[in-house]
């Protein structure tokens, strides 16, 4: 027996572990491993594969939010595999061999569902992360019609053309800053790092208002502390 589109992804989606040929035939009736292998070498999944299944699913609603993240595929041990390369993971918090990934990911109320995603290859395509982070944005407003309003992002799309492109685009966003990023409470004060601010139990509730250097607005800024000590 041949194994379909719809037993692939769902197989994908369920498995973050283990997602081998050998371990997919063992969970599927009559299907062999070389049904799989030539399966897999015959199709193509792309990433407007995953927005077919994604679009009768989400709730396309303005309150929902868009959430960009990248993660490493680990491929430590391989020798041969296309796009490998060596990047930083944050799954290990050290520079593994693997294939980076960029994702986007639909969330309303406690659904999510992916949209996008782009392999990070810059010998491939030249580009960034940040590039594929705008690029997947573009089309998921004009391409997609998604009607989320709120973008949620971590420190490393945290850059100043990122933001200056979601302003433009009229969006809001919720992200975390590096401690060293730099940031300016007044015009008289000139800029100092994001560590340097010293916090008032008022501000600690209400936010401060900041000018992010190379950012032509002002953003609100606050402190999380966790009670394990860590700081966002």
């Amino acid at each position: 027996m041949t194994i379909t589109k719809q037993q692939y992804v769902e197989y994908v989606i369920s498995t973050p572990i283990n997602y081998t040929c050998t371990n997919l035939a063992a969970h599927l009736e009559n299907v062999s491993h070389d049904a799989i292998n030539d399966y897999l070498q015959r199709e193509k999944h792309t990433a407007h594969t995953l927005w077919e299944f994604a679009k009768p699913l989400i709730n396309n609603s303005s309150e929902s939010y868009l959430i960009l993240d990248d993660s490493v595929q680990d491929k430590n041990y391989s020798k041969k595999i296309e796009m490998v390369k060596l990047q930083y993971s944050g799954n290990t918090h050290s520079l593994i061999k693997g294939i980076g990934i960029v994702n986007l990911v639909h969330a309303h109320q406690k659904d999510y569902h992916s949209l996008d995603f782009r392999v990070y290859d810059p010998s491939a395509d030249e580009k960034t992360k940040n590039d594929h982070f705008q690029e997947m944005l573009r089309q998921a407003f004009e391409e997609k019609g998604i009607q989320a309003q709120t973008i949620l992002f971590d420190s490393w799309y945290a850059g100043s053309e990122n933001l200056k492109y979601i302003y433009r685009i009229d969006k809001f966003f919720v992200m975390t800053l590096k401690e060293n990023r730099l940031v300016s409470l007044s015009k008289e004060q000139g800029y100092i790092h994001l560590q340097k601010i010293e916090w008032t139990p008022e501000q600690l509730q209400q936010g401060i208002t900041i000018k992010l250097k190379k950012v032509p607005f002002k953003v609100q800024l606050f402190k999380i502390v966790a009670t394990n000590g860590g700081i966002e």
